[in-house]
């Protein structure tokens, strides 16, 4: 099965917000077998939105469109559906009577002709409930293909794929088994890694594919397999990554697309029952913000602090300033005294510290641009390692953070 995935509004063309409607309803489709094989962003113009539908009729199964059904004039996805499949809009009652305790009993405001217009769907269409809002999703099967119409706000179109429209689909059609299996790794490049594994690349089955999905720091190594045995493409990844671990076993870090660095060194934290807490100049916080973002995270994290300004780095950290004045702020002792201070300040059992050059300038160093200084306190000793992640200052800043991440796993796995 093939779908096509719509999304309309000229704030998406613009640039002015990012589209993540349109990841979250593909990795929905591809957990029940349907392979997206267009995204398509348009304008919030009429004749637009027609030639884009009569694009996608009957080339595609299925097409999700989101966006453009708010209340107000610029919005008018209903009305050129009705233009389209040549129908006309009629009242819905049970979308009026939840409208209209939504507006009057959450927002405590009387109802407006503007959300009594909410409640008007196409005539032929299946209407889909939205618990989470005044907007209903729209179901036509027309032809050869099946046109969904979500709101564009992304937790209303994430409770009607999740609710309406995958049940539905999953009811009408017998769809194939799409497997996916993403290892996670740290540490080496992607033209090395597949340097190491073109042999076991080669001999992979006809019906797996593998994918190189490569980031600052990590590369993360995603098999794809399609069939209509569900249990066999389980069974045939799990034995080809058994080949593979042999390979690349020291840098593989999880096996999920969920499995994270920041995942898995939260979860080994948790295991060995340890704490970290974080000094972060050139990152500016992100390595806080990678560890806190996951759920639970209080557990082991104890807490960061960021001395971005040279003169806070002794205020706040209390790094000796004959230090900086001897060997400058971007420098492996500067580093060490920060992560050492760290650990001290939080009484945690690690600490990570970084201090470096991103750029664009130099800044109070010395050090080349690009320059790094990682340093992990651990119970027993200071580690410092020096690197040169190049530019631009994005770079930098995102290479750093994943190898401070990846030096903590790695030591927390040595003990």
């Amino acid at each position: 099965m093939k779908a096509a995935i719509i999304t309309i509004g000229d704030e998406i063309l613009i640039g002015q917000i990012v589209d993540t409607n349109s990841s979250y309803i593909a990795k929905a489709l591809d957990k029940i077998g349907i392979a997206t094989q267009e995204m398509l962003s348009i304008s919030d113009d009429k004749q637009h939105i027609l030639s884009t539908l009569k694009y996608v009729q009957n080339k595609f199964d299925v097409v999700l469109v989101t966006g453009g059904l708010g209340p107000t004039k610029d919005d008018i996805t209903k009305k050129t559906f009705c233009d389209y499949f040549e129908d006309h809009l009629v009242e819905n009652v049970e979308v009026l009577a939840h409208v209209k305790d939504l507006i009057e009993s959450f927002y405590k405001r009387p109802i407006t002709q503007l959300n009594k217009d909410q409640a008007l769907v196409p005539s032929k269409c299946k209407v889909l409930f939205n618990k989470m809002g005044t907007a209903p999703g729209m179901l036509m099967e027309h032809e050869e293909t099946i046109f969904v119409s979500l709101p564009g706000v992304p937790y209303e179109m994430k409770y009607l794929i999740d609710n309406e429209v995958i049940p539905y689909l999953v009811q009408k059609f017998e769809r194939p088994y799409i497997v996916h299996k993403t290892i996670l790794t740290y540490g080496r490049g992607e033209s090395l890694v597949a340097e190491q594994i073109e042999e076991w690349e080669n001999q992979l089955p006809q019906f797996i594919k593998l994918a190189y999905l490569p980031s600052p720091g990590r590369v993360r190594l995603r098999l794809t397999a399609r069939g209509k045995n569900e249990e066999l493409l389980k069974q045939t990844i799990e034995d080809q990554i058994q080949l593979l671990i042999p390979l690349i076993g020291d840098i593989i870090v999880g096996y999920d697309e969920e499995e994270t660095i920041e995942v898995v060194v939260g979860r080994k934290l948790k295991e060995k029952m340890v704490t970290l807490a974080t000094a972060e100049s050139c990152t500016g916080g992100k390595i806080a913000e990678m560890l806190t973002s996951v759920a639970g995270a209080s557990t082991y994290f104890k807490g960061g602090l960021i001395p971005y300004e040279t003169e806070m780095k002794t205020k706040l950290l209390h790094v000796k300033k004959e230090t900086i004045d001897a060997f400058t702020v971007v420098s492996a002792e500067v580093a060490k005294e920060m992560a050492l201070n760290s650990k001290t300040i939080f009484n945690s059992d690690y600490a990570i510290a970084t201090t470096g050059n991103a750029g664009p300038t130099k800044g109070d160093s010395v050090a080349e641009i690009g320059t790094v200084y990682i340093a992990l306190a651990t119970p027993k000793e200071v580690l410092v390692e020096e690197f040169n992640f190049g530019q631009p200052r994005e770079k930098v800043i995102d290479r750093a953070v994943t190898k401070a991440l990846e030096m903590v796993y790695k030591e927390i796995l040595k003990n």
